[in-house]
């Protein structure tokens, strides 16, 4: 698992430093999937593998100032850029492990998560951490935002059917980690996959 760990941030710790530069025309796409959770002011909110903190701003208006805004990343590099941008005034940031969270079971009403289920060490674990921290009925996006094909492509790879993220793969994996796939939106311009907390 360290291994893991250890890959993930050697990934983005190289990249912290210009990463919303590489994609500066993100924030719409951020916007819209976080409006997708339905948040209300008030709410309690995790961005699993926040990065940079792109999406707190959004998170942040959605919750208004009554609500909770937490990011976690596991990178240092990562949460010191976003503090550099200044979203360390939109939440609360933590540098934590998606499969160990610091964060007491069921009390949160969402988790966002961008570009994270690609570099989980153990999805099906991971996934049930997140559902862990979320109260019965909360909710969870899975987002990134160019959708599996553009994603493939920009890597230079095939897309796969036994990609996490293929609906077929993902619909079980949610369910195994307690989670209900609702709604499933994989477009050249997004991928979004929306779920319920079970229980």
């Amino acid at each position: 698992m360290n291994d893991d760990r250890t890959r993930v941030q050697e990934f983005f710790a190289v990249r912290a430093a210009d990463w919303d530069a590489r994609f500066p025309d993100d924030g719409p796409a951020y916007a819209e999937a976080v409006a997708a959770l339905g948040l209300r002011p008030g709410s309690r909110v995790l961005d699993a593998g926040c990065g940079t903190g792109r999406a707190l701003p959004a998170l942040r208006t959605a919750v208004g100032r009554s609500g909770v805004v937490l990011g976690a990343d596991l990178t240092p590099e990562m949460i010191d850029a976003a503090v550099r941008a200044g979203r360390d005034r939109d939440g609360s940031l933590l540098r934590a492990d998606v499969s160990s969270l610091p964060v007491r079971s069921g009390s949160l009403d969402a988790v966002f998560g961008a570009g994270l289920i690609s570099h989980l060490a153990v999805p099906q674990r991971d996934l049930g951490e997140l559902a862990r921290v979320v109260r019965p009925g909360g909710l969870l996006a899975l987002f990134h935002p160019v959708g599996r094909a553009a994603l493939a492509a920009r890597h230079g790879r095939e897309l796969t059917p036994d990609d996490l993220r293929a609906e077929p793969q993902l619909r079980p994996l949610l369910a195994a980690a307690g989670w209900r796939l609702t709604s499933y939106v994989d477009e050249d311009a997004r991928f979004l996959a929306l779920a319920v907390r079970e229980g």
